[in-house]
C-alpha cells in the first residue's frame, strides 16, 4: 500500500514536471511571427527634448496592408498614446521650431494624394493644408514656424494630346519600365496655416528623381533663402551629378552654392555660420559617404580621420560637432564628430542604432530606432552624448519569449591583407559535439553591410537547425573607404574570395558539416549568390538567389541607375577599352558551371534589378539540366513589401534549403 502510494505520487510529479517543462519550454521564431512584428519610423523629438513622436507601423495579414498611427512619447513620464487614427501613407514627422505643432504627410482622403498635415498639441484634428495635385514628396518649416516649403512633381503640360495618345517619350536614361515621359520635381510654399502655394523654381531640372531620391529642403537662418539638391533631371542615374543650389523665398535666379559634382544633404548648424553637406569622399563613388562643411569659402572634409562611410549625420546643438550614424565592423554606431579633431563613439551597450533613423532636440537629447541582437527594432533615447541608451517602446516584447538563435560577430584575415568580418547566428537547438548545416545569406548592395542586430531571416533559419553565415566582402560600408573601394574593377572574384575566407573561418570553428552547405542572397547578395555558385560550383549543396543581377552590360542598358553602374568599372561596356570586364564579371558567363539546386526569385516590375536578368539565368541552368525552379512576384518593387508576399518569399527560401541542404 505504501508502495503504490509511493509510485502514485512519483507518477503525479513526473506529470506535472512534464507539463511545466512543456509550458517553460520557448518556440522559435517562425514565419507566423513576421506577420507580429510592429515597425518605427521616423522618430522626431520635440524641440524642448520632453516628447517623442513617431510612426508605428503593424501589419494585417487579412488585407495584406499595414495599419499606421502616430505616437507620442512622453520621455519623463515613461508614457505613449496614439495621437492618430485610420491615416494611410504617414510619414515626414516634424516639429514647427517652437514645439506647439507637430506636421506629417499623409493620403488625403479627397485627393487621394499624399498632402502635408499639422496638428496643434494642445488638442484639434490634423489640418490638410495643401492642395497638390500629384502629393508631396518632402517639406520643412521656416525658420519663424510661418511658412512650409515643399517639393512636388509638375504637372503633365499636354494631358489632352496624351489622352488621344499622342504619347510617345524620348529614350535617355530612363529604365525600360518607364511607361510615359517623367516630369520634373520642384519647390513650392505654402502658408503653415493652409491657403495658396506658390512655385518657386521651375526648368528641366529636379528637386527628386524617379526612384525618390530627395534632399532635405534648408531654410537660411534669416528665413530669405533655402537650400536644395539640384538633380540635373529626373534619372536616378544622373543623381550623382547633383549640386547644392539656393534660391530666394519669392523665387528668381538659382544660385550654386557648392559645386563639387555628387553633393548633398545640406545642413546650417545651429548658429547659421556652417552649412554640411555629404559627399562620396574625393567625389570618388567607390568611396564612402563623407561629410563635408564649409564656412568663409572654406571647404573641409570634417570625417576625414574616420574614412568611412556615413549612412547620416545631424547637428549637434553646439554647432561644433556632429552626430554621424554608419557600420564599424558588424555594430551600427553613433559617433561625435567634432569639426577639428577626432570622432569619439557613443556609448550605446549591445544596441544598434540601425539606419540612420536619429532625431536630436534643442538640448541635446537623442532619440533613434534600435534594436539588439534578440529584439526587434524599438524607440530609444539618448538623454545626451555621454548618456546610456534607453529603451522607450516595447512594440515586440513577444520576441523576448521566443528561442532564438545565438548572434555573434566573427572576423578573420581575407585575401589581399584586408581585416574582414561578418555575422554568425547558432541553430536555436545548438549542443556542442554536434555538427550542423550552414546557409550562407550575402547582403545587398553592394554598399551595404550585415550586422548584428535583430534580423528575422537568419532567425527563421536557425529555427530550422542551420548555422547561418553573413559575411562582409568588399564593397561593403563597415570596414573604411579602402576596403569598399577595393570592389572597383573586381565586382565578383575580389568578394568572392572573401567570402570563401570567411567561409573558411567558420569551417574552422569545427561545428559545420561541410557537405551540407548552402548559399543564398538577394540583390547584389543574388549577384554574389550566382556568382559563386557557379565560381565553386562543387562546393554548395543548394542555392537561392533573388533579384540577382546577372548580367552586367543588360543592367547598365536598362536598369535605373544606368551610367550610375559606370563607377565600378571606369567606362562603358560598349567602349573597347572597357568592353572585356563587364563581360568577365557577369556571373552569367559561369552559368554552364552551375551544379546545385537552385531556387530564382524576384519582382516581375523591379526598376532596380530588372527580372530579365534571372529570366537568363533561369534559361541558362535549366537548358543545361540544372534542377532549377523560378518564381516571380507580381510586384513593381525590387522586394515585395507586402507582409503575404514577404512571408511567401522567406518560405519558399527556407523550404528549399532545408529541402536540398539540411
Amino acid at each position: 500500500m505504501k508502495s503504490n502510494s509511493y509510485l502514485l505520487l512519483i507518477l503525479i510529479i513526473l506529470l506535472f514536471s512534464g507539463i511545466s517543462t512543456a509550458q517553460n519550454a520557448k518556440q522559435p521564431f517562425k514565419l507566423d511571427d513576421l506577420r507580429k512584428l510592429v515597425g518605427l519610423s521616423s522618430p522626431k523629438i520635440s524641440p524642448d527634448g520632453k516628447s517623442i513622436a513617431v510612426i508605428v507601423s503593424r501589419r494585417d495579414w487579412e488585407k495584406d496592408k499595414s495599419s499606421q498611427e502616430i505616437d507620442l512619447i512622453k520621455i519623463k513620464e515613461d508614457t505613449f498614446r496614439s495621437i492618430t487614427y485610420k491615416r494611410e501613407d504617414l510619414s515626414h514627422l516634424s516639429w514647427s521650431p517652437d514645439g506647439s505643432k507637430l506636421a506629417f504627410i499623409s493620403k488625403d482622403a479627397d485627393s487621394k494624394k499624399s498632402q502635408i498635415f499639422i496638428m496643434r498639441m494642445d488638442g484639434g484634428d490634423p489640418v490638410c493644408i495643401t492642395k497638390s495635385k500629384t502629393g508631396i514628396s518632402e517639406y520643412t518649416w521656416s525658420p519663424n514656424g510661418e511658412k512650409i516649403a515643399f517639393v512636388a512633381q509638375d504637372t503633365v503640360p499636354n494631358p489632352k494630346e496624351i489622352k488621344h495618345h499622342e504619347d510617345a517619350f524620348q529614350v535617355t536614361d530612363n529604365n525600360y519600365m518607364v511607361r510615359a515621359a517623367v516630369q520634373p520635381w520642384h519647390l513650392w510654399i505654402v502658408p503653415a496655416e493652409g491657403g495658396q502655394a506658390k512655385q518657386i523654381t521651375k526648368g528641366s531640372f529636379s528637386l527628386c528623381t524617379d526612384q525618390e531620391t530627395i534632399s532635405p529642403l534648408v531654410w537660411s537662418p534669416d528665413g530669405k533663402e533655402i537650400l536644395f539638391q539640384k538633380f540635373p533631371d529626373v534619372w536616378e542615374g544622373n543623381s550623382w551629378h547633383s549640386l547644392i543650389a539656393e534660391v530666394d523665398t519669392n523665387g528668381g535666379e538659382i544660385k550654386t552654392v557648392i559645386k563639387d559634382e555628387g553633393s548633398g544633404q545640406p545642413k546650417y548648424s545651429s548658429d547659421g555660420k556652417t552649412l554640411a553637406f555629404m559627399r562620396p569622399r574625393n567625389g570618388d563613388q567607390n568611396n564612402g559617404n563623407a561629410v563635408y562643411t564649409e564656412a568663409d569659402g572654406k571647404i573641409i572634409d570634417a570625417t576625414a580621420e574616420l574614412a568611412r562611410n556615413i549612412n547620416n549625420y545631424l547637428w549637434l546643438p553646439d554647432g561644433k560637432s556632429l552626430l554621424l550614424a554608419g557600420e564599424k565592423g558588424t555594430g551600427s554606431v553613433l559617433w561625435r564628430q567634432p569639426l577639428k579633431g577626432n570622432a569619439e563613439l557613443l556609448k550605446l551597450g549591445d544596441v544598434e542604432a540601425g539606419g540612420g533613423s536619429i532625431s536630436i532636440s534643442n538640448n541635446g537629447i537623442i532619440a533613434f530606432i534600435g534594436s539588439t541582437p534578440d529584439h526587434p527594432s524599438e524607440l530609444y533615447v539618448l538623454p545626451s552624448i555621454n548618456g546610456t541608451a534607453k529603451r522607450l517602446t516595447n512594440f515586440n516584447a513577444f520576441v523576448d519569449s521566443l528561442a532564438l538563435g545565438k548572434t555573434e560577430s566573427i572576423s578573420w584575415k581575407g585575401p589581399d591583407g584586408y581585416d574582414e568580418d561578418g555575422v554568425l547566428t547558432y541553430p536555436v537547438d545548438f549542443k556542442a559535439g554536434n555538427k550542423y548545416p550552414l546557409a550562407l545569406v550575402i547582403h545587398g548592395g553592394p554598399e551595404g553591410a550585415s550586422t548584428v542586430g535583430f534580423s528575422s531571416l537568419p532567425q527563421l533559419l536557425a529555427a530550422k537547425g542551420f548555422f547561418v553565415f553573413q559575411p562582409n566582402y568588399r564593397g561593403s560600408t563597415n570596414l573604411g573607404d579602402a576596403y569598399q573601394h577595393a570592389i572597383f574593377r573586381n565586382t565578383g572574384e575580389g568578394p568572392g574570395k572573401d567570402v570563401m575566407a570567411g567561409l573558411e573561418k567558420v569551417e574552422r570553428l569545427g561545428v559545420i558539416d561541410t557537405a551540407r552547405i548552402g548559399i543564398s542572397g538577394w540583390s547584389y547578395g543574388g549577384y554574389m549568390t550566382s556568382w559563386l555558385n557557379g565560381y565553386y560550383p562543387d562546393k554548395w549543396k543548394a542555392a537561392v538567389e533573388g533579384a540577382a543581377l546577372n548580367d552586367w552590360v543588360m543592367d547598365y542598358i536598362i536598369a535605373y541607375y544606368q551610367t550610375d553602374d559606370l563607377y565600378f568599372f571606369g567606362g562603358s561596356p560598349w567602349v573597347e577599352k572597357y568592353w572585356d570586364i563587364w563581360r568577365e564579371q557577369s556571373p552569367i558567363v559561369l552559368a554552364k558551371n552551375v551544379k546545385a539546386p537552385t531556387l530564382i526569385m524576384g519582382d516581375a516590375g523591379d526598376p532596380n534589378v530588372p527580372i530579365v536578368n534571372s529570366y537568363e539565368m533561369y534559361h541558362a541552368l535549366r537548358d543545361d539540366g540544372v534542377n532549377t525552379e523560378f518564381f516571380v512576384y507580381p510586384a513593381d518593387t525590387h522586394f515585395p513589401g507586402d507582409i503575404v508576399r514577404t512571408t511567401d518569399v522567406f518560405k519558399k527560401w527556407i523550404d528549399w534549403l532545408v529541402k536540398y541542404v539540411k
